[in-house]
């Protein structure tokens, strides 16, 4: 019998962390604030049934572990940054999917933001 699939989402949004990300000489030089949102599988049903936190994906640790990678990073492309995002918390959390978005504030003279959204599987991460 197979076992239901469960589309429980945990979400971080709006995460704000400087960082060097840029092709320009002077975005080389300088961080830069980009913010980042995270949806992540989960299945919350045990942790809802104990209310425990030892039960939950602490999303907390994920988002000081991503403040933390982007912080040390140093990329080029928002699309690389968020890959890189995205295979750290499939690694290193127990999540079977993730969605990341990445926003560059400011990036496009008239534009609020600019960025991209991915969505990876563990088995695009792992293997």
């Amino acid at each position: 019998m197979k076992t239901p699939t469960v589309a429980d989402t945990i979400f971080l949004h709006d995460l704000r962390i400087k960082t060097i990300v840029g092709i320009w000489e002077w975005e080389r030089r300088i961080r830069q604030t980009v913010s980042i949102d995270l949806e992540m599988g989960a299945d919350i049903r045990k942790a809802a049934r104990t209310d425990r936190i030892e039960d939950a994906l602490d999303y907390k640790q994920i988002a000081k572990r991503v403040q933390q990678f982007v912080e040390d990073s140093s990329y080029q492309l928002v699309e690389s940054l968020a890959e890189n995002i995205a295979t750290v918390v499939l690694k290193e959390f127990d999540v079977p999917w993730i969605a990341v978005r990445v926003n560059k504030p400011g990036a496009i003279r008239g534009s609020r933001d600019v960025g991209v959204i991915i969505r990876r599987e563990r088995k695009d991460a792992i293997g």
